[in-house]
Parts: structure tokens; sequence; C-alpha cells
């Protein structure tokens, strides 16, 4: 099925679960029970987010199997300094890349329709981070989504324990091969992404 735009998209579960079938790193699979530990603050799901509505119908975080792995691994390397993962988003509908385009019109900090985004491949991720044992927010540049000069990773105008804190979550994702969006502290992408296609499957569909 193809948009308006004329982009190639997934938007059958059928055709989804017969990828999966075929390979099943194709699955979008729950960062709640891959993840031990993972605290999730899922801004789309509420209304304390840019759009200041909700965008997503049921609050869920899913990634592609081999990406949910590697976070996986992300919180492992991160647990010995007593620190853990927050996830604000993964996986996100196609329709809702086209509404929150809509509302921002940058591509600097939104991914345009006509090109969709990874995170509307199951290879996105933002996150932040937590003190284990307490799961309260450590101390970063900018709040989730703060669309300014601030949450780019070269902004250095920041107390040493922010730009601490901001290089042990750049360091340990990058170790397992995500790769940050410079402009959002908050953004990663996983190499692989390359391999899937972009969803329009709402999460009901998903059924997860």
């Amino acid at each position: 099925m193809r948009n308006p735009y004329n982009l190639p998209l997934i938007c059958s579960v059928e055709q989804h679960r017969a990828q999966v079938a075929a390979n099943p790193d194709q699955e979008l699979v729950a960062l709640a029970a891959w993840v031990p530990g993972l605290v999730l603050d899922l801004r789309y799901a509420t209304a304390d987010n840019l759009a200041g509505r909700p965008l997503y119908s049921r609050a869920q975080a899913l990634l592609r199997r081999p990406v949910a792995g590697a976070l996986a691994r992300v919180q492992q390397r991160l647990a010995p300094h007593g620190v853990g993962l927050c996830v604000y988003d993964a996986y996100r509908p196609y329709h809702v890349t086209r509404a929150f385009y809509e509302l921002i019109d940058n591509e600097d900090f939104a991914a345009p329709p006509w090109r969709g985004s990874r995170h509307n491949r199951g290879c996105s991720v933002d996150v932040g981070l937590i003190q284990l044992g307490t799961g309260q927010p450590l101390p970063l540049p900018t709040a989730f989504d703060e669309l300014t000069p601030a949450a780019h990773v070269g902004y250095n105008d920041l107390p040493g324990h922010v730009l601490f804190n901001r290089s042990l979550l750049l360091a340990a994702m990058h170790l397992e091969g995500f790769r940050n969006y410079p402009a959002e502290w908050w953004h990663f992408d996983h190499p692989r992404w390359p391999e899937f296609d972009l969803l329009d499957l709402s999460f009901e569909e998903l059924a997860l």
C-alpha cells in the first residue's frame, strides 16, 4: 500500500506477519519484556508532548527484535554505574509521523512524511537515564522533545554532571551500535534500519 507521497508502506498485519514468519528479526517486540529494569515514560500516549494531546492510542514501546536486543545490552552496560534507561518513544506508526510533521513543520526535528521516519521502521528509540533503585531521572541537557539549541549534542554550556550524564548515555548507546541524531541528545538510530520497511500499523493491530 502507498500513501499520497507514493511511499511504500506496510499497512497490513497479515503482510507484517508473513515477513516475521520469513525472518524473525522483522518482529516488533515489547521493550518492557526484553529490557529488565527499563522505565517507560511514553509521552505520545499522554497529553505531555508537543501536540498537547495523546498521539498514541495505548502506551507501548516496541522495537524490531535485533534493536531491542541491542538496547538490552545497553542496559547491562549502564548497570555497573547504578544507571538505567528510560524510554520516551520507540516504534511510531507512520500516520503519527505525518501528524507530528504537520505540527512541527521542521525537518531538523521531525521526519517529513514524504520520507518517513526510522521510528516507523522500529529502528529508532528516544531515551534518557534514570537512577536504578529509585527510578528517578538523571539530569540531562533538556527535557525530552525540548527543541532548543541545548538539545544538540555539541552544546556544552552545561554543568559538569549534566555533561557527564550525556556522555555516559552516548557512549553506552554507541558501543551497541546505535547512532545519535546530533540535534537531539535523546534520539538514537540502529544501523540495521535499511533492512526494515516503513510500517503504519497501530498498537492494537500489533496486539503485543
